[in-house]
């Protein structure tokens, strides 16, 4: 593993990347972007669509819905970094699968050393889960964890688990709980400013 790379070696280490059949179909890998300002990584499932045409994270419905749940406590994408655990588009949207997010882990492990983020906020139950298992953290279900801080007991990083904003475009009652979420977000990121 390196030490002290920059995003910049990562990401061309993605768009070369051959580990899984996914680069085959994809437009544009999508590594991840933003300013990091406040040292908190985003991390979601995947790219869809939009992502893949773009070769940027969180730009459709979704994104539009995480840069306004954002934007209401106070962040920007200037603040933040912004990745998934998979680099290219699944067919279709679907689901990564686990040969998939084991090829890709490597590329998300890096990126969480190069930046060591303060916060790391995982969007959904699949980013929940690779995360939870990478930083040796009990994640029982989505549903359930969703709006609770984590400390990792092997790094000094808070974690947490809230729903990815495409389950909340069509659905009245998971998009209240994800406004919840990030107003305990807002107090968690004003915690850990704090205490610095």
């Amino acid at each position: 593993m390196l030490f002290n790379e920059s995003l910049n070696d990562i990401e061309r280490d993605i768009k070369n990347c051959k580990r899984c059949p996914l680069y085959k179909e994809r437009t544009n890998p999508v590594p991840g972007e933003g300013g990091f300002k406040k040292k908190i990584m985003f991390i979601g499932e995947a790219p869809g669509k939009n992502e893949d045409l773009q070769g940027r994270p969180f730009v459709g419905k979704a994104g539009e819905l995480l840069d306004r749940l954002m934007s209401e406590i106070g962040l920007s994408r200037d603040d933040v970094y912004i990745t998934n655990v998979i680099k290219c588009r699944p067919p279709n949207n679907r689901e990564p699968n686990d040969s998939e997010i084991i090829a890709c882990r490597t590329y998300l492990i890096r990126q969480i050393n190069a930046l060591k983020p303060k916060i790391i906020v995982c969007l959904g139950r699949i980013s929940s889960r690779v995360i939870a298992q990478m930083f040796n953290i009990q994640f029982t279900s989505i549903s359930r964890d969703h709006g609770k801080v984590f400390k990792s007991p092997i790094r000094p990083i808070k974690v947490f688990f809230t729903y990815h904003p495409a389950a909340a475009l069509y659905n009245r009652v998971t998009l209240r709980d994800l406004e919840e979420d990030f107003k305990i977000l807002k107090k968690i990121i004003e915690e850990t400013e704090g205490s610095q």
